[in-house]
């Protein structure tokens, strides 16, 4: 259900570099939630990081919306790149499994194949 990497870069550079990786690869990135920070803020002892990173590719969302509006809640995709013991990894919930669990359409599961196979590349090219 997982693709999870370690990475021996630091956070930040894992970040920059995912971040690259999705333009690169016909993506965009439409939001990065500092959720580390956003804890820290709150008060909260929270010693990790943790980015998630909202990616979307416009044509393969407007399929997917186009067959059933309701997998709207599984978009955009989101690619984190976070510290776990001090060691960074990036890592994504695959969008095949996750999307099989809420269509049965085989023409959605060729598009969450085609989405899957991106960005574990994303993943693996910014580890």
């Amino acid at each position: 259900m997982y693709y999870i990497v370690e990475t021996a870069k630091s956070f930040e550079q894992a970040a920059t570099d995912l971040e690259a990786a999705v333009t690169r690869n016909g993506f965009s990135v439409l939001h990065i939630h500092d959720l580390g920070e956003k804890l820290r803020s709150k008060g909260l002892d929270f010693q990790e990081q943790c980015r998630i990173f909202e990616v979307c590719n416009p044509q393969q969302a407007v399929k997917v919306l186009g067959a059933d509006m309701r997998l709207n809640m599984a978009l955009p995709c989101r690619i984190s790149v976070y510290t776990d013991q001090g060691k960074a990894r990036l890592g994504l919930i695959r969008p095949a499994q996750m999307l099989a669990a809420l269509s049965q359409d085989p023409a959605l599961a060729a598009v969450a194949a085609e989405v899957e196979a991106k960005t574990i590349l994303m993943v693996d090219q910014a580890k």
